[in-house]
C-alpha cells in the first residue's frame, strides 16, 4: 500500500512538474506582456500627464497573475494560476501613485 502511495505521490509530482513548465512558458509571454504595457502607460503619461485607467488595472491584474505562476513554480500554493482558476481582479492603485490634480490656490480678498 505504501508503495502505491509513493507512485501516486511521483506521478503527482510529475503533472505538476508539466504544469509548471506550460507556466514558465505564459510567464515568459506574460512579461512581454507586462512590458508592453509599462511603454504604453509611460508614452499615455507623457502626452496627456496621467495613466490610462484601464492599462492601470490590466497592469495590476496581470502582475499579480505573473506573482501567482511564481508562487505556484516555488510550491508556496497548490492553487493553478489562470485559465485553471479566476484571473486576478485589479486592485486600487497606491493613494501616493495616484496623480491628484492641484486645485487652483484661492485668492483670498479682504475687503
Amino acid at each position: 500500500m505504501n508503495q502505491l502511495k509513493n507512485t501516486g505521490e511521483r506521478e503527482s509530482l510529475a503533472l505538476r512538474a508539466i504544469w509548471m513548465l506550460v507556466f514558465f512558458f505564459v510567464w515568459q509571454l506574460a512579461e512581454l506582456a507586462l512590458l508592453v504595457v509599462v511603454v504604453v502607460q509611460l508614452i499615455q503619461r507623457c502626452i496627456t500627464g496621467k495613466p490610462h485607467q484601464a492599462m492601470q488595472e490590466f497592469g495590476d491584474s496581470l502582475s499579480q497573475y505573473i506573482a501567482e505562476i511564481g508562487r505556484f513554480g516555488t510550491f508556496n500554493t497548490e492553487r493553478k494560476p489562470w485559465p485553471l482558476s479566476d484571473w486576478p481582479a485589479p486592485r486600487p492603485a497606491d493613494p501616493e501613485a495616484v496623480i491628484i490634480e492641484a486645485a487652483e490656490p484661492k485668492s483670498e480678498t479682504q475687503p
